[in-house]
């Protein structure tokens, strides 16, 4: 056999894998394959049962939230991931003037694992609740798993939260994306719904107080009279 045949064999084939290198990386950054998302309607959410974090923890529906003067909800990837500390805090400085508006700050968590919940609560300005049945991840689970290591974004968003001074650990489950909602109360409905769509996705700020600030809360009989 001719080895400059043979040589050029294997040119070939490593040229060819890597342009399949190359194509591949360039999709993983594109929204090509990211996990499609279902936005959820005001019934799926009303419908959905939390847990409080007491001794005795009380189910209760999770309207109950929002259903007098709405509410801002962040849904928790991993109480653990540095990221989710970072949009944590960030919702956290919003807090000032949520209460202004009148406007609750809450999250949910998917799982509570030894004292994540707890460790996870100086970053949170707000009540916490157990979501053990994922509901507030849906109606569609989206997963981000391997991917998320090779797109530029998340490697950003890693960068970003690490100068910023925050730290994890790798306790729980953190493929389940998370995300943020801003809901009326009443039938007001969903005023804005950010679904995380790669790791540390931040929702935008600006919009959390735009939504919030269309609130209308809902007032009794006895105090329109």
């Amino acid at each position: 056999m001719d080895p400059s045949f043979f040589t050029m064999g294997m040119w070939s084939i490593g040229a060819g894998a890597l342009g399949a290198a190359a194509l591949a990386l360039f999709l993983a950054n594109t929204d090509v394959f990211l996990p499609k998302s279902r936005r959820a309607t005001l019934e799926y959410l009303e419908d959905i049962d939390l847990k409080t974090l007491e001794k005795e923890p009380r189910t209760f529906k999770a309207k109950e939230l929002w259903e007098k003067n709405g509410a801002v909800i962040m849904a928790v990837r991993r109480p653990g991931c540095f990221l989710c500390r970072e949009e944590a805090a960030d919702l956290s400085s919003l807090k000032p003037k949520l209460d202004e508006l009148g406007v609750p700050l809450y999250a949910v968590v998917k799982e509570q694992i030894r004292t994540e919940v707890k460790d996870f609560q100086p970053y949170f300005k707000g009540e916490i609740f157990l979501d053990e049945k994922k509901k507030f991840y849906g109606p569609q689970k989206r997963k981000m798993v391997f991917m998320g290591f090779v797109r530029l974004g998340v490697w950003y968003n890693f960068f970003r939260a690490w100068n910023g001074g925050f730290s994890g650990n790798l306790e729980g489950e953190g493929f389940i994306l998370g995300g943020v909602f801003v809901v009326g109360p009443g039938k007001q409905g969903l005023l804005l719904e950010h679904r995380e769509k790669e790791f540390g996705d931040k929702v935008n700020l600006v919009s959390v107080l735009e939504a919030a600030r269309k609130i209308q809360p809902q007032t009794s009989a006895s105090e329109t009279k």
